[in-house]
């Protein structure tokens, strides 16, 4: 008899991951996250958010923009390939069992664990003591809350992150200790997110000025090509140059992979100049971006995009989470809330 090994079908995941709508995403967004979304959409059960009330923390003195902004992020999720027949496209808000849920668990949260956390202590010193606020400084319970309503067995995050989801699984052991197991506590799905530079040198940033919009137009995107910091060494065509540090390279890694070799013994030579250099970036990055380019603004036409295309998916995610905060509430000697 033949002895066939029989291949075990790989285990799906049940993932959540989200992004605050402050404005448009740019290429590190793409590079960083949703190319991974894209993935798991594929392999896992994903639930993505546009995390309207995580906004709200950082964001409350000037809150007219939002709703704007999610029509601005659902749009880039959906042409970076966040398919919602694939996945679990839903927002926060309208989810109401996820600030139900928040503030259940803020009751057992002791105040010495939010106020540990390094998060917090950095965006107070750099945002200013006017940001601590009671919601800013119980960002993580509702990030908790987040996670665990859908029962999230892994949540895609890089190294310098894993803390933050620690804490989450303090949380989650400190509601089981009091009441009953109720929630999956979650582990960290460790993803490489590339550090992508902005046009600067700097990581990209909205903040720093120096972001390539996933948006912009092809001659948007050759104006900023133009400012790209290059190696200080390379003065003149001619000067030989490091590639491994110009911002200008990176993007070529990504864009411009059959030119790679041919640029980077260009660059090292001298005999590519960095003007050249930049035009050939502008070229193959067009070619490359403008597809997104014009399926987001083909969507856009759709007055109706956010409403037709969130409604099934938050409808599904309150489902889930109706059910596992009703389990909490039983848990914790709670009347149901009703449906």
């Amino acid at each position: 008899m033949l002895n066939i090994e029989q291949k075990k079908a790989p285990t799906r995941h049940r993932v959540l991951s989200g992004m605050r709508p402050t404005g448009r995403l740019h290429i590190g967004h793409l590079f960083g996250a949703l190319d991974n979304w894209v993935k798991m959409q594929e392999t896992d059960d994903a639930f993505f958010m546009i995390a309207d009330l995580h906004a709200l923390t950082t964001g409350f003195e000037n809150s007219s923009g939002i709703g704007d902004n999610i029509r601005e992020v659902l749009l880039d999720y959906l042409v970076a390939g966040v398919d919602p027949h694939r996945c679990t496209l839903f927002l926060q808000s309208q989810v109401p069992e996820v600030p139900m849920l928040s503030l259940l668990l803020s009751m057992i949260v002791p105040v010495g664990w939010l106020e540990r956390s390094p998060t917090y202590k950095d965006q107070i010193r750099e945002l200013g003591a006017e940001i601590a606020t009671h919601g800013f400084l119980g960002y993580p319970v509702l990030m908790t809350a987040d996670i665990i309503l859908f029962k999230a067995d892994q949540v895609p995050v890089g190294q310098d992150q894993v803390a933050h989801l620690e804490l989450t699984r303090e949380i989650v052991r400190r509601f089981h200790h009091l009441y009953q197991p109720v929630f999956v506590e979650p582990k960290a799905r460790l993803t490489e997110f590339p550090s992508v530079p902005g046009t600067d040198g700097r990581k990209m940033s909205k903040s720093y000025g120096n972001s390539i919009m996933l948006s912009d137009t092809t001659v948007e995107k050759e104006a900023k090509i133009k400012t790209m910091i290059t190696d200080p060494r390379k003065v003149y065509k001619g000067d030989p140059g490091r590639p491994e540090i110009c911002t200008v390279y990176y993007f070529h890694k990504i864009y411009s992979q059959g030119e790679l070799p041919d640029i980077e013994a260009g660059c090292r030579s001298g005999a590519l100049g960095c003007t050249d250099c930049k035009k050939r970036l502008m070229k193959t990055m067009g070619e490359a971006t403008a597809p997104m380019v014009e399926q987001r603004l083909e969507l856009a036409k759709n007055p109706n995009l956010v409403q037709d295309v969130l409604s099934t998916g938050n409808r599904k995610a309150r489902e889930v989470a109706r059910q596992t905060l009703g389990e909490a509430q039983d848990a914790m000697g709670m009347a149901r809330t009703p449906a």
